[in-house]
């Protein structure tokens, strides 16, 4: 991503979340641009086999191609389509889940279950299952995603460094 620019201008900030500005940071598996705000778009995050997740549906985001997971929870399963744009909520696919439900989160190509990272910190009895941002599915580079239905805790780590946090609490690069 060091040579490509991301056209942050089609992006719905009405959507996103994530607080914080820095200089642009290069990062081998995302993108991160902005100068008032930071904007980390998947570029690629495979499952458990090395499978790539980005891309694999019709469905994008402000033109950038969904991350496709598969979800089990509510007696429902099906595939849902994320944002690749870290901190939107935007999701499509499976629906009528009820807010709350512990899910199970797996992989719509080879059908594995995600790996389990740990626990989240806030008390809400959500765990942290992993995509990862390279086929070694190394745990120095991962998508950190929640198994509880509407709970938007997600995490990028990338080089062991959890961008979305760092990003979002330097303000001395502001």
């Amino acid at each position: 991503m060091a040579d490509k620019k991301l056209d942050t201008s089609r992006i719905d900030t009405d959507n996103l979340t994530v607080t914080g500005a820095h200089k642009s940071i290069p990062a081998p598996h995302v993108g991160i641009e902005g100068d008032a705000q930071v904007v980390i778009v998947l570029t690629q995050a495979f499952g458990p086999r090395g499978d790539n997740l980005v891309g694999i549906s019709a469905v994008s985001f402000d033109g950038y191609p969904a991350v496709t997971v598969g979800v089990r929870g509510g007696g429902k399963e099906g595939l849902v389509h994320l944002s690749p744009i870290h901190g939107d909520a935007r999701k499509e696919g499976l629906s009528g889940i009820r807010m709350g439900t512990k899910c199970e989160l797996f992989c719509p190509v080879s059908k594995e279950p995600l790996p389990k990272v740990g626990e989240v910190d806030d008390g809400s009895g959500a765990e942290y299952y992993a995509l990862y941002l390279t086929q070694e599915r190394s745990e120095s580079a991962m998508v950190m995603l929640s198994d509880v239905w509407g709970h938007y805790h997600s995490r990028v780590v990338d080089d062991m460094e959890l961008i979305s946090y760092w990003a979002a609490t330097h303000e001395d690069l502001k």
